[in-house]
């Protein structure tokens, strides 16, 4: 039964990364919201990555810091995502997933050689274009945002779901 589920999980995250129709019509904006300033990169910790599978054919693995994850009042999931590779390469970025508009920003990017570097200008991209990386769009679908277009209501239910689906693809 738990290989069933971990197959149906990594189905749904596989179908995350594919724009449908339901991911595409984007909830009604509120005009009135303004988005919170983002405070610095947080710091992260390569021990402390949650991995999560963004495609079978990528050489590249993903993991997010559990301790950078937050919910903001305003209704953004900030995070530090890390991508790496077996030769050691490894770059992070600091991004907000927006639940009600499915949408993705980047903030900052880090690499081992220039440390963090803010993304000047950066806006607002929708989850369903698929030229954006999958990570985003997974890790929203898979647990930062409920089926209404909300943030998780905890970053510890965000957590929990990230381990659970961890325990899941190894049964």
């Amino acid at each position: 039964m738990r290989k069933f589920l971990a197959l149906g999980a990594l189905a749904l995250a596989t179908a995350a990364v594919l724009p449908t129709v339901g991911w595409a019509q984007l909830a009604a904006d509120n005009p009135d919201w303004k988005e919170s300033d983002a405070p610095p990169a947080p710091q992260f910790d390569m021990a402390r990555l949650l991995p999560f599978d963004v495609a079978a054919a990528s050489s590249l693995r993903f993991g997010v810091d559990p301790a950078t994850i937050s919910i903001t009042p305003d209704g953004l999931v900030r995070y530090v995502v890390v991508a790496s590779n077996s030769s050691g390469a490894m770059n992070a970025m600091y991004e907000g997933v927006r639940c009600a508009t499915s949408e993705v920003r980047t903030y900052a990017r880090f690499t081992t050689s220039g440390g963090w570097k803010p993304v000047v200008n950066s806006d607002w991209q929708s989850l369903a274009v698929t030229t954006l990386p999958r990570h985003s769009s997974i890790l929203a679908k898979l647990a930062f945002c409920t089926g209404g277009r909300a943030p998780q209501a905890s970053v510890d239910r965000i957590v929990r779901t990230l381990k659970g689906t961890l325990n899941e693809s190894k049964n």
